[in-house]
């Protein structure tokens, strides 16, 4: 039972590691998209970046993980708000919901903190 919580945070981070890596690698695609609906593009693409990859680290390594769980989930919001709105667009209801279990999912991480294997570990996160 002990390593549920690392397997929990892992399985979360996961999908921001894969997200934010890719972004990395195509940031002229990435800055192209999010111009298209936004100003400040090249701007909101670094912050997405490193909210994604900051937040997921922290996640993996239970460092912190209420900081890493809140700047993902500041990333969550509006991208879900934006980016897969279901009202505009109703094909994009799965990809909304998936982010809104994954703001469930790190909203109990923040709740429970980081369990017994990680760097908090008897530490105030």
């Amino acid at each position: 039972m002990q390593y549920l919580p690392l397997a929990a945070r892992i399985c979360l981070a996961l999908i921001f590691l894969n997200s934010g890596i890719n972004k990395l690698l195509d940031f002229p695609g990435l800055v192209d998209t999010i111009s298209q609906t936004l100003p400040l593009a090249g701007l909101l693409a670094v912050g997405t970046i490193v909210f994604q990859l900051v937040g997921a680290i922290f996640l993996v390594l239970g460092y912190k993980v209420k900081i890493g769980a809140t700047l993902l989930i500041l990333f969550l919001i509006p991208a879900s708000l934006v980016f897969h709105n279901f009202l505009a667009d109703p094909s994009q209801i799965n990809s909304f919901l998936k982010n809104v279990g994954l703001i469930g999912g790190l909203l109990m991480v923040i709740y429970t903190g980081p369990g017994r294997i990680s760097m908090d570990k008897g530490m105030s996160a």
